[in-house]
């Protein structure tokens, strides 16, 4: 062996002794210096964005990398901290827009010395909640803060408590024919006190359309090979769509969302069905991975997915106070054995796919009109957004955002008023025909037509009992004749006499 083979400690000409004492000298130095300096930051905050609704705010922290947080709330004044572990700031928190929110400032430091404390100031009362997102094919790592304001409803201007109690009535009526139909034992006596009941008053009620613009907030939907974004797209639609609605007597429009904001899927049709929408229609932009694809498509639930859906309805515990209230606050269930309510679902999501789809017919063939059709019939699918087993739902795909024509068309505010159009045009020549009972357009259907020989148009002081002896026909045949379920008579209304 020589002295090459040797490691180098034992090759030097120092004593080794000497080389040694040096060696743990210069390893000691080091030791110090990585005692005295702070431990590497594992992910840094690269940017922060907030979307204000009117119900909640969220917060997303755009992450380098995956970091654990805490958040709490101090009183006196209100703020909420957020507190990341070994995480520090690599962006400017003062170009934060705080518009809309209830938070009135923000500000950092640093924690325990190598962790990042960000402070809200708040004007009100929230309700917090944080979770960690991991990377997808748009963002790195993200922490989510969610800031719920207790008593606020998601929409701006929600409906007239007036209109909410005759817009229950209807439901309650409606309702009520599929549970007598399952019923073996009438209630006569009931059904004689209200047959003695005079005629109301016309209400005249506005025809409330639901308007989901999808996607919103940090989920941007489909993204066109020109940078136009969904969320964008199908918000300007949905607002033109809206201002249609509301300047036609008769409908009143309900924005799902109306600012840049993320709803969840399930709480899109709960809002709908809080604010007793007559019908919902959430729009969208398709995409594909080949710029080929063009057209507009209409989606109604499918069989298969309205069947899953009562099944859950029925299941799923937190449906559990919708089962108690009925599944619109009206058909109470509770006392139903398990197999008569999932009937009486079954009828319900039966009769609401049926009106869906007609709806969707007319709203395709108003498409057809103004662009081409992806597909020529009513799809049907298991979009989340259209199991409300009792609001008609549509899903519409404008056109193919990822097709750079349509991308460029659907960006085009001359299009997107046409496409609006197009969609009410459909919705309403519906509703037209079919009006709800006490709407404004059931009164001018019913003002407009003469009545024939076997027809009768109830008057002021008009009660049913009194119509059916006049003509001469029993009261249970008159109410079947004209789908009665033994609400109220409305003055104005026309009523079909049946031969005796």
């Amino acid at each position: 062996m020589t002295t090459r083979s040797l490691p180098s400690l034992f090759r030097s000409r120092e004593p080794f002794a000497t080389v040694l004492l040096r060696r743990c000298a210069l390893f000691a130095v080091l030791c110090s210096l990585l005692l005295l300096t702070p431990l590497a930051q594992s992910a840094q905050v690269d940017n922060v964005r907030l979307w204000a609704a009117p119900d909640h705010a969220r917060l997303v922290f755009d992450l380098s990398g995956h970091a654990e947080a805490d958040i709490f709330l101090l009183d006196d004044p209100r703020r909420l901290v957020i507190d990341l572990d070994d995480s520090g700031l690599n962006t400017e928190l003062s170009s934060l827009n705080l518009d809309g929110s209830a938070i009135t400032a923000v500000r950092s430091g640093v924690r325990d010395g190598n962790g990042l404390r960000v402070v809200l100031e708040l004007s009100r009362a929230v309700e917090p909640r944080h979770f960690t997102l991991p990377p997808n094919d748009q963002y790195g790592h993200r922490l989510v803060v969610d800031m719920e304001y207790p008593g606020e409803s998601a929409v701006e201007n929600p409906i007239d408590p007036i209109e909410a109690m005759i817009r229950e009535q209807e439901i309650a009526a409606s309702r009520g024919r599929a549970e007598r139909a399952e019923s073996s034992s009438p209630e006569v006596n009931a059904e004689s006190a209200i047959a003695s009941q005079p005629a109301a008053p016309h209400p005249r009620r506005d025809i409330i359309i639901a308007i989901d613009p999808g996607h919103g907030g940090e989920d941007p939907g489909a993204i066109g090979p020109g940078g136009t974004r969904e969320k964008d797209v199908v918000m300007e639609i949905s607002r033109r769509l809206q201002r249609l609605v509301d300047d036609t007597d008769g409908f009143r429009a309900v924005m799902i969302r109306d600012g840049d904001y993320y709803i969840g899927l399930r709480q899109r049709t709960r809002i709908a069905r809080e604010q007793k929408a007559d019908f919902f229609v959430s729009i969208h932009a398709d995409a594909f991975n080949s710029p080929r694809p063009s057209g507009s498509s209409v989606y109604a639930l499918s069989q298969r997915g309205a069947t899953s859906e009562t099944a859950q309805w029925l299941a799923a515990s937190e449906n559990q106070a919708d089962l108690i209230g009925g599944v619109d606050g009206n058909l109470s269930l509770n006392d139903k054995d398990e197999v008569l309510r999932g009937v009486l679902l079954d009828l319900t999501m039966t009769a609401t796919l049926n009106d869906s789809l007609a709806i969707g017919g007319q709203v395709l063939d108003q498409l057809g009109r103004v662009n081409r059709l992806h597909r020529s019939r009513v799809e049907q699918a298991g979009f989340m957004v259209l199991k409300s087993p009792d609001i008609p739902s549509l899903l519409i795909e404008t056109g193919f955002i990822s097709n750079p024509d349509e991308e460029r068309r659907l960006r085009d505010s001359g299009h997107q008023q046409k496409l609006a159009e197009s969609i009410f045009a459909g919705l309403a020549e519906h509703f037209r025909r079919n009006p709800p009972p006490a709407s404004l357009l059931a009164w001018q259907r019913d003002n407009q037509r003469s009545p024939s020989g076997n027809e009768y148009r109830i008057q002021p002081g008009d009660t049913l009992s009194q119509i059916a002896a006049r003509h001469g026909v029993p009261v249970g045949q008159l109410k079947q004749a004209n789908e009665l379920n033994g609400d109220v008579i409305r003055v104005g209304q026309v009523l079909r006499i049946p031969r005796s």
